[in-house]
């Protein structure tokens, strides 16, 4: 979870002809599940255990759930629900794997096959935001992603295993310009040398771009410019007037998580490769913060923006984004838990929906089912800015 791009102001402009964009490639994607996602981490030492956690993410109706490694028994209690999975392989595997089929072998013979297909595991997910650390050593490891990835490919293919989909979630600092989301492009660094690999590959097995995409860190960062219900999807729940008209497409915005999908559908094309999907492997809102130069991160904008994605991602027909509407983007929220031992600024350790005792930070109907106007009133918005008090 990295601070991105931030975004400049998005007063609407003189409205150029529309650009005309053929979705024709995307219809297959119409069967890909709206159920929204969790990412289920474990950097705390006061979280429920696995077997109450998941007994919890099923009574939460959660469709998916994402992993940072391949916890042996977390794959067991998923065995025989209707939870799709995510697993991840370590960073520091990653070289080992891309210099010898016969460790990604192994990975797939220890994390993979003793579980599938009774969890059902759907995706295997090499590296976590690897383009985001810039050591000699994690420079390395950015040449080695396509092959690592391509090797466990091999060895999934080798055992017959066809409908788990190969990918890495990046964060947003992967791209250099990304505002107006027309201009979107990747890191000059990167864009040849690791992104053109990855996307062919991505391309090729028909899997997708997996992002971690977080509107408060540009909000955050720029909170004079860009507008809090712009920035917590407001459009979605109450039909605001907000409204950003990118000169370059003609493509007219509602809400800045809109505006960063796209710029990376932009920057896709411009390398040749246009129809690649996108899901989103994190999103979401800290609920709280022990910092007083962090603005937004309360239990107010945290439930605001996770109740209007989960309406945003879930409603039929699908909504999409400017650039492709009417098309399923997979996603999963960050996170089920406050997690108390993460490093970083004191948002850091506040994103869950849930407090580490298992109860909710805030109510949320995850099926999407519920409008905003069902739920109790929440808690007063406040938060602080170099010590001033402020409320949004």
């Amino acid at each position: 979870m990295l601070c991105t791009n931030v975004y400049s102001s998005f007063d609407a402009s003189n409205d150029p002809p529309l650009m005309i964009l053929d979705f024709s490639f995307l219809l297959t994607v119409a069967e890909i599940s709206s159920k929204i996602g969790i990412n289920y981490g474990q950097v705390g030492n006061n979280l429920p255990s696995p077997s109450r956690s998941i007994e919890r993410i099923k009574s939460m109706k959660i469709g998916r759930v994402k992993l940072y490694d391949a916890n042996p028994e977390i794959l067991r209690l998923l065995s025989g629900t209707n939870i799709s999975v995510s697993i991840m392989v370590p960073n520091n595997e990653i070289t080992g794997i891309a210099s010898d089929q016969s460790k990604a072998d192994e990975w797939v013979r220890n994390n993979v096959l003793p579980y599938y297909p009774k969890t059902m595991i759907r995706y295997l997910l090499v590296g976590n935001e690897i383009l985001s650390y810039f050591s000699d050593q994690d420079r390395q490891i950015w040449h080695d992603l396509v092959p690592a990835m391509t090797k466990i490919k091999y060895s999934l293919k080798s055992k017959n295993i066809t409908n788990i989909k190969i990918g890495t979630p990046l964060a947003m600092d992967v791209v250099q310009t990304s505002f107006p989301p027309s201009s979107g492009s990747f890191r000059s660094d990167i864009s040849e040398t690791v992104m053109v690999p990855l996307v062919r590959f991505l391309n090729r097995t028909k899997s997708f771009f997996f992002i971690d995409v977080y509107p408060f860190f540009p909000w955050s960062s720029n909170p004079k410019d860009i507008s809090l219900d712009y920035a917590l999807l407001k459009n979605i729940s109450n039909n605001s007037t907000l409204r950003y008209t990118d000169p370059g497409s003609g493509l007219v915005y509602t809400n800045l998580l809109d505006q960063m999908l796209d710029s990376l559908i932009f920057a896709m094309t411009k390398l040749g490769y246009p129809n690649i999907r996108l899901l989103i492997a994190e999103t979401g809102w800290p609920n709280s913060s022990s910092e007083q130069n962090q603005p937004g991160a309360n239990v107010h904008n945290a439930a605001t923006y996770n109740r209007n994605l989960v309406q945003k991602i879930v409603t039929k027909p699908t909504i999409g984004t400017p650039a492709r509407p009417g098309v399923v983007i997979p996603t999963f929220i960050f996170a089920l838990y406050d997690e108390n031992q993460k490093g970083g600024p004191g948002t850091e350790r506040h994103w869950g929906l849930l407090y580490a005792d298992g109860t909710p930070v805030y109510d949320i109907d995850l099926t999407g089912k519920r409008s905003a106007n069902d739920y109790e009133p929440l808690p007063e918005k406040r938060h602080f800015i170099k010590g001033i008090h402020y409320d949004d």
